[in-house]
C-alpha cells in the first residue's frame, strides 16, 4: 500500500526578509516545498509542503528549530495575529481516508516541536478543550497575553514546556482538510468598512459557515483588506463571498494565500483580478514530475 501524501501549511512570522524566508523554506527538506507566499504587511510567510507520513513531522520540527533561532516574536510587527515564530503548523489531508495519518503526523510534530522547548497548543479538530478550537482565542492579545494566561493557570500547553518561549513564542498544531486563505482588497473604502464586512460574512456574525474574517489596513497600498480563512469552500463559494463584499464596497483585486483546491476556483468572477491562481493539484503534479 502506498503511503498517504499529506500536506503541511506552516505559517512563519516573517514576510519581509527574503533571504531569511528562503533559509526557512530550505529547512523542510527532504519534504517537497510546493509553494511560498510572503506578505510584508502581514509580516508572515505561508509555506506549503508535501510529504509522506514521517517526513512532514521531521520537516515541521526542522522549520520550528530554524524559525525559533531566527525570529524574535517579542519584537515582531505585522498585521496578522500571531503567537509564535512558527505560528501555526497544520497537517492537511486531501481525502477522508487519510485523516488518521494526518492526525498521527500532527501529534508527532507537536511532540517534536515541544521537545525544542517551544510550547504547543492543539486547535481545531485536535483541540483538547472547547476554548482552544479557534486560533483566534489562543492568539488574542499576542504572545505576551498568551504568556500571562499560562502563568495565571488559565491555559496549559498540550506539549512542551509549561511556559512560553521568550523569543520563539508558541506554536499551534492541528490536522485538517484543505482550507482557502483568501484576501480581498477594497478600492476606495476604509478600515471601518472592511471590519464591518468581515463581521457580516464570518460565521460567528451570522455569515457564511466556516468563514473566519478580519478587516485590516495595508500600509504598502493604503487599501483596506478583508482577510479570510474559508474552512468549507462548498458552504462558502468564492463567487458568493465576492458578491457579498461587492454589495458593500468596490473590490479592487483579490489574492489567494498559498494553494487552493482547483474546484474552489470554478465560480471565481472572470473579470476580477486574482493574484496567485496556483492550485494544490497543479503543484503536486509539478513536484512529482520534476
Amino acid at each position: 500500500m502506498l503511503a498517504a501524501v499529506l500536506l503541511a501549511v506552516p505559517n512563519v512570522s516573517e514576510g519581509r526578509d527574503e533571504a531569511l524566508v528562503r533559509d526557512l523554506a530550505s529547512s523542510v527538506s527532504p519534504a517537497r516545498l510546493l509553494d511560498v507566499h510572503s506578505d510584508s504587511d502581514h509580516n508572515r510567510s505561508v509555506l506549503t509542503v508535501a510529504g509522506s507520513q514521517g517526513e512532514l513531522a521531521l520537516a515541521l520540527e526542522s522549520l520550528a528549530r530554524r524559525a525559533g533561532e531566527s525570529i524574535d516574536v517579542s519584537a515582531h510587527d505585522g498585521l496578522h495575529p500571531h503567537v509564535g515564530a512558527l505560528d501555526v503548523a497544520p497537517v492537511v489531508y486531501l481525502s477522508d481516508g487519510d485523516r488518521g495519518a494526518a492526525v498521527a503526523e500532527a501529534l508527532t510534530a507537536a511532540t517534536y516541536i515541544g521537545r525544542l522547548g517551544i510550547p504547543v497548543f492543539l486547535y481545531g479538530q485536535l483541540a483538547t478543550d472547547p476554548s482552544r478550537v479557534e486560533r483566534a482565542d489562543l492568539r488574542r492579545g499576542g504572545p505576551q497575553v498568551l504568556a500571562e494566561r499560562i502563568v495565571a493557570g488559565d491555559l496549559k500547553p498540550d506539549y512542551g514546556p509549561g511556559e512560553i518561549h521568550p523569543t520563539a513564542g508558541a506554536t499551534l498544531v492541528t490536522a485538517r482538510p484543505p482550507l482557502i486563505a483568501f484576501n480581498v482588497e477594497l478600492a476606495d473604502a476604509g478600515l471601518d468598512t472592511a471590519q464591518a464586512i468581515a463581521a457580516e460574512i464570518r460565521e460567528d456574525g451570522g455569515g457564511f459557515e466556516g468563514v473566519r474574517a478580519i478587516g485590516l489596513l495595508l500600509a504598502a497600498s493604503g487599501r483596506a483588506q478583508v482577510s479570510m480563512n474559508i474552512h468549507d469552500p462548498e458552504q462558502a463559494p468564492l463567487g458568493e463571498l465576492i458578491a457579498r463584499i461587492q454589495a458593500r464596497a468596490t473590490v479592487a483585486e483579490a489574492e489567494l494565500v498559498g494553494l487552493a483546491p482547483a474546484a474552489a476556483l470554478a465560480d471565481f468572477p472572470a473579470d476580477l483580478p486574482l493574484r496567485n491562481r496556483r492550485t494544490i493539484e497543479d503543484a503536486l503534479d509539478r513536484s512529482q514530475s520534476s
